[in-house]
């Protein structure tokens, strides 16, 4: 079936106004100043909340 009428811009536009992308959000290590996602473990240091969790490959 076809439409009737033709969809308008201003019709369509609404419709899709709710479909784009939000940017992700970031913060900065405090250990390292590396830039990892908040409330993760620091993959650069293996530090979280201030103390280290994770031992990485340069400390072994």
């Amino acid at each position: 079936m076809l439409p009737k009428r033709r969809v308008s811009k201003g019709r369509k536009r609404r419709r899709r106004a709710h479909q784009f992308l939000t940017p992700a959000v970031t913060v900065v290590c405090k250990h390292c100043n590396h830039v990892t996602l908040p409330h993760r473990v620091c993959g650069n240091c293996g530090w979280y909340q201030g103390r280290q969790v994770v031992v990485t490959a340069e400390e072994k």
